[in-house]
This record gives C-alpha cells, sequence and structure tokens, in this order.
C-alpha cells in the first residue's frame, strides 16, 4: 500500500479489528513474573517474534519507553532496548509489520528525533508509528539528569515538542520555532517521511490533560479497558472519537490485553494462577505501586485489587480461557468501539503460535479479521 495518513492509520490492513504485540522489547515484557519461561527481551528472541508476527498478519508491536528497571526479585524491566533503534531493526526485517518507537518527549531533542523518525520510516517504507510520552517515572529523569515537570507543563512542553518535529517533518525547507521551551533557529530537515505523509501517531494520556492532547495531536489514543467495565469503555471511546470530530479529526482508541490462552479453561485459569498470582514478584508490583503514589492508606478498599491488576500486566485487562473464549472476549472490546488490541503474553512466542493458529481464525469466522496474505520470505537482517 502507498503510505499515505490514512493507510497508515489502519496499519497497512483491511482488519476491523487490529492486533498487536506490546512490550517485547523488555525484559519479563508485560508480565511481572518470577516463572522461568518469562520473556527475555532480547533482540534474537525480538526479531523471531517480529518475524512470526508479520507471518501470521499481526499489524503492529508497540515497545514499551523504560531506561530503568523496577527491581524486585527479577529486577522487573530491567534490561530493555531502545525503542527507535528497535524498531528500525525489526523494519529492515519485516514486510507489513508497523512498528512503534515510544519516545520520551523530554528525554529527545526534537530536531534529532525527527531525524531519527524519519529514518526508520524510510527503512520500513512507510510503516515506522510513534508512540509519545512525557514521562511520570522520577527516577528515569534523575538518572538523565532531566527536571521531571509539573503534570500541565509536562504536555505543554509536548505540544512544542510534537509542533516542532510535525514542522520538520512537513515540505517548509527553513524554519524557525519560538517557544517557552522549545527554540530553534535556521532549521531544515531533510528527507522528508515516505509519501509524504507522516507516520501515524499514538499516545496513551489517561488525565483531562493528557487526553486533550492525544485528541488536538494523534491518530490513535491508547486507553486501558477496565475488567468488567466495557460499558464504561464503550462511553469513553465514543466521547473520546466525538471530541476529535468536534476539532475536525478522526480519532481511534486502541487497548491492552493480558492474554493467557490454552485448549481448556482451566488449563488457562491454573497458569494465570500459576504465573501471575503465585509466582508474581511482589517486591516488584510494591515498588510501581509506591512510586505511583498508590498506598493502602490511598485506597484502603481496594489496595489488592490495584495490586494485582498492576501484576497483571502492568494494568492491562485479563482475557483467559480456550481459543472461544479469547476470541469472544477479544471481539466484545472491539464491539466496544477499540480499533485495535495490544497483546501481551509471559513468553510471546512460545504462546503466539497456539493464538494464531486456535484464535485469529475465530475471529476471522466472526467478521473481525481476513486471513492473512501469503509471505513472500523474510530477508536476513
Amino acid at each position: 500500500m502507498q503510505p499515505t495518513l490514512a493507510n497508515r492509520r489502519a496499519l497497512c490492513s483491511e482488519n476491523t479489528l487490529k492486533l498487536g504485540l506490546f512490550g517485547a522489547n523488555c525484559s519479563s515484557g508485560r508480565a511481572v513474573t518470577k516463572v522461568p519461561e518469562r520473556w527475555s527481551g532480547s533482540w534474537p528472541d525480538c526479531l523471531r517474534l517480529a518475524r512470526m508476527a508479520d507471518d501470521a498478519g499481526i499489524e503492529f508491536m508497540l515497545p514499551v519507553g523504560r531506561w530503568k528497571g523496577y527491581g524486585g526479585d527479577t529486577d522487573y524491566q530491567g534490561e530493555t532496548l531502545e525503542t527507535i533503534t528497535w524498531a528500525s531493526g525489526l523494519l529492515a526485517a519485516t514486510q507489513r509489520l508497523t512498528v512503534f518507537g515510544t519516545v520520551h518527549a523530554p528525554m529527545f531533542h526534537p530536531l534529532i528525533a525527527a531525524k531519527q523518525f524519519v529514518t526508520a520510516d524510510h527503512i520500513g517504507n512507510g510503516r515506522f508509528g510513534l508512540n509519545v510520552v512525557c514521562g511520570w517515572n522520577a527516577d528515569e529523569f534523575t538518572m538523565f539528569g532531566a527536571r521531571l515537570l509539573d503534570h500541565e507543563a509536562r504536555y505543554a512542553h509536548a505540544q512544542e515538542w510534537l509542533d516542532a518535529i510535525k514542522l520538520a517533518w512537513s515540505a517548509v525547507d527553513d524554519f524557525d520555532f519560538e517557544g517557552d521551551f522549545i527554540q530553534l533557529k535556521q532549521v531544515r530537515a531533510k528527507p522528508k517521511p515516505v509519501g509524504g505523509a507522516r507516520p501515524i501517531i499514538m499516545n496513551a494520556g489517561a488525565s483531562p490533560t493528557g487526553q486533550a492532547f492525544a485528541i488536538r495531536n494523534c491518530d490513535a489514543l491508547f486507553s486501558m479497558t477496565p475488567k468488567g467495565k466495557l460499558t464504561e469503555f464503550a462511553a469513553h471511546v465514543a466521547q473520546a472519537k466525538a471530541l476529535a470530530r468536534g476539532q475536525g479529526r478522526e480519532l481511534d482508541v486502541y487497548t491492552v490485553a493480558v492474554v493467557t490462552c490454552r485448549p481448556t479453561l482451566a488449563e488457562a485459569a491454573a497458569y494465570y494462577q500459576h504465573s501471575v498470582i503465585d509466582n508474581a514478584d511482589w517486591a516488584a508490583v510494591d515498588r510501581i505501586m509506591a512510586m505511583r503514589g498508590d498506598t493502602r492508606e490511598r485506597w484502603p478498599d481496594d489496595y489488592e485489587e490495584r495490586r494485582l491488576h498492576q501484576a497483571n500486566g502492568m494494568g492491562g485487562v485479563p482475557v483467559i480461557g480456550d481459543p472461544d473464549t479469547v476470541a469472544r472476549d477479544l471481539a466484545d472490546i472491539a464491539a466496544a468501539g477499540a480499533r485495535g488490541i495490544a497483546l501481551s503474553f509471559v513468553n510471546y512466542t512460545e504462546e503466539l503460535p497456539y493464538f494464531r493458529d486456535e484464535v485469529l481464525p475465530r475471529l476471522q469466522r466472526l467478521g473481525l479479521r481476513r486471513s492473512a496474505p501469503p509471505a513472500d520470505g523474510h530477508s536476513d537482517p
């Protein structure tokens, strides 16, 4: 497909429900678990996973922007691959997959970032996507010697940062940029993105300010789906899309699901209990909770529920069951308005083949997916 903005927003796919893989660039992925089969996050495993996903017709891979692990018994997410170079390598080794870079705006100079994004976009012939994050982890900002701005100022800075990048991507040859946070003089940025259309942009703002930023600037809002609250999620999706249309824009909403799929419901439930609960890295969970200010004093009535929610893939909705159940649950999320679902597993390459062989055909029969086109074979990286 020609890399127009419409095709980029569709992730170069005609499937009604887009599927992706979330967090594979990090050790342990999204599973805060001590089980020995947990995800490595190594480059060979990421490359194998990307090619497997590409062949299966999975639309995208979305990394986590992480600079420092959370400790605990596993040093959860202690080893991570930087997302722009990771995306560039995977784009060079795949044919259809959209690969995002998850980028902290305060940590990357906008002109360097714009050039990196365009380079990745050319490597992937228009398949690079940008996930903008403003950051919240004070430990990471301290490591960089950077100042963590207050919440509102973070998004004001991100607005200038993204405006400058979009100018660098535009057809303008030379420009100055004068903002409260960013000042640029006599800028020239070439080449431009492939096909003259900018990369798709995503943001996961949860606060009113964050969501307003996404609605104003982005093609996709990444939102969590509360367990058992699809009605509330559907209302959230409808409101976000209506607000975007009120600004003359179209917005898609994506979410995340933590998948445990086994031949029977009993097997899936047993493995979920084993990996997510019995063998959770609770020391890492508790440190993440403390960093976010989620204390027992603050949440006296539902602290344990929040703690389990954090252990479950850093907050994704659990999708647990046999292939029929998993396909039905994903279809329900799509029916609530989700354009795409980023999936995580305890071990991606061990679990994706079963998901591919059993769940994807069921989603096809539900009218949400088409069969993947035949692969042309992958060249060596």
